[in-house]
């Protein structure tokens, strides 16, 4: 397979079907901040080791990639030759989060991200996730028609931006980092 094609050097780029549209098409937005949320992910993996969390980021990145070309489908017949989305994975993340508030202390007020090297990774990969499930909400509203097939990955992006918000408090609790509170000033 080739690196370069030269197709895109006009200001396009092909979809997955065939169609050719702009690169600043609100889809090529999508799943490019798609893509760039799996490499920060993969930033956090080199960052990560914990064997737990490097598994669970690890299983993460192919299902960024199944996520990423269902948004480059031109439509829904374009996506029938691509693997399926995994329905359950909102779930399976909702059920990982309640495992690990077990180990972490209740939250009583907004933290600060950051802390330990790899919790503000993932706290920056969870603020370029809301940023992609923000370009796939614009998308779906853009596109009414496709819309349906727009909600499993909003889904997805929305539990992943809790599941890697909850896996940064995981990664300082043991790293024995504490979390630091934002307490807003009173008003003077």
């Amino acid at each position: 397979m080739k690196i370069y094609t030269r197709t895109g050097d006009d200001g396009s780029t092909g979809l997955i079907g065939g169609t050719r549209v702009p690169k600043s098409d609100d889809r090529v937005s999508a799943y490019g901040a798609v893509d760039e949320l799996n490499a920060l992910l993969g930033l956090c993996l080199a960052e990560c080791a914990d064997a737990q969390l490097k598994a669970l980021l690890a299983a993460m990145q192919p299902e960024l990639f199944v996520l990423g070309s269902h948004l480059a489908a031109q439509d829904e017949r374009a996506t029938l030759q691509l693997p399926r989305l995994d329905a359950d994975a909102p779930s399976r993340m909702e059920a990982q989060i309640d495992q690990w508030e077990g180990e972490l202390l209740p939250l009583s007020h907004f933290i600060m991200p950051g802390g330990s090297r790899l919790a503000a990774w993932l706290h920056l990969a969870r603020t370029v996730c809301r940023r992609a499930e923000r370009e796939v909400v614009a998308l779906r509203a853009s596109r009414p028609k496709d819309a349906p097939r727009f909600a499993a990955p909003v889904k997805y992006l929305n539990r992943l931006s809790d599941w890697l918000f909850t896996a940064a408090r995981v990664a300082n609790a043991r790293a024995k980092v504490s979390e630091t509170p934002w307490i807003p000033q009173k008003p003077q």
